[in-house]
């Protein structure tokens, strides 16, 4: 096997008294399409501020492409680009999606107006969201509003190619959507897995079903702040493991402590 283009090594993480990481190691291999799962409260969002740089760990170690991370990504660049959509898509109300899609080249490239607008457009065009750039984002759908925050996420400087994003991390991208909505967004993050200019490789966090089962090929299960299981999407209807048969069938009863 390849050497992983991300791995994390006895990252833990505490906030306050909750201990949501404790040691967990965690490898991210070119091409994976790895969904993160678990009970709600477990630092499964947590794992990908950290993988983003976003967040530092309390201990541990992180390797991108073999380079360990020295600080937050504000510090200094990754040997790839990582990108993030967030749970909530996160876009700026005052701003156009053109706005919103090219925020990064407007504010730190030297391309002109237009040449962004040409590359907002084919990144709109690219989730289905062809000739919206002049809307604001109160007037979209919540999942147009995914769609878009998908196409910030793949946003390239052709200047700075380096800068692509080669990893996608998804958190919770079909939360609050109707299923037929949640199947586009699903189908979506598969087509960005594979066409030219996407992304072939990519995390998600989940809790939906049908999202674990139409975009993840490996998965990571979290609880009580560590990996207490990983396999195939196939071996999650098969294995004997007692977390997984509670959590998938949705069980109050077996070794999951139900909150409240």
């Amino acid at each position: 096997m390849t050497d992983p283009i991300i791995e994390l090594k006895g990252i833990s993480k505490t906030f306050g008294n909750n201990k949501v990481l404790d040691n967990i190691d965690l490898t991210i291999y070119q091409g994976d399409a790895l969904g993160i799962i678990g009970p709600s409260g477990t630092g499964k969002s947590t794992i990908l501020r950290i993988i983003a740089g976003l967040t530092a760990p309390d201990s541990g170690e992180i390797y991108i492409q073999g380079v360990r991370r020295k600080g937050l990504i504000e510090d200094g660049a990754d040997a790839i680009g990582i990108g993030m959509v967030f749970q909530q898509a996160a876009l700026f109300d005052s701003l156009t999606v053109e706005e919103n899609v090219g925020f990064l080249l407007y504010q730190h490239s030297k391309l002109s107006k237009r040449r962004i607008r040409d590359l907002v457009n084919h990144r709109l065009e690219m989730v289905g969201l062809g000739g919206i750039g002049e809307r604001y984002p109160s007037e979209l759908s919540g999942g147009m509003r995914k769609r878009v925050s998908f196409a910030r996420a793949i946003m390239a400087n052709p200047d700075r190619p380096q800068d692509s994003a080669e990893v996608l991390l998804y958190d919770e991208p079909t939360a609050g959507l109707d299923p037929i909505a949640s199947t586009v967004i699903e189908d979506l993050i598969r087509e960005l897995n594979s066409i030219q200019g996407g992304c072939g490789t990519y995390a998600i966090v989940t809790h939906q079903d049908s999202t674990i089962r139409r975009t993840a090929d490996k998965l990571v299960f979290l609880y009580q702040g560590k990996v207490q299981w990983q396999g195939s999407i196939n071996e999650v209807d098969t294995t004997d493991h007692p977390l997984i048969r509670q959590f998938m069938s949705g069980s109050i009863k077996g070794p999951i402590q139900v909150v409240g």
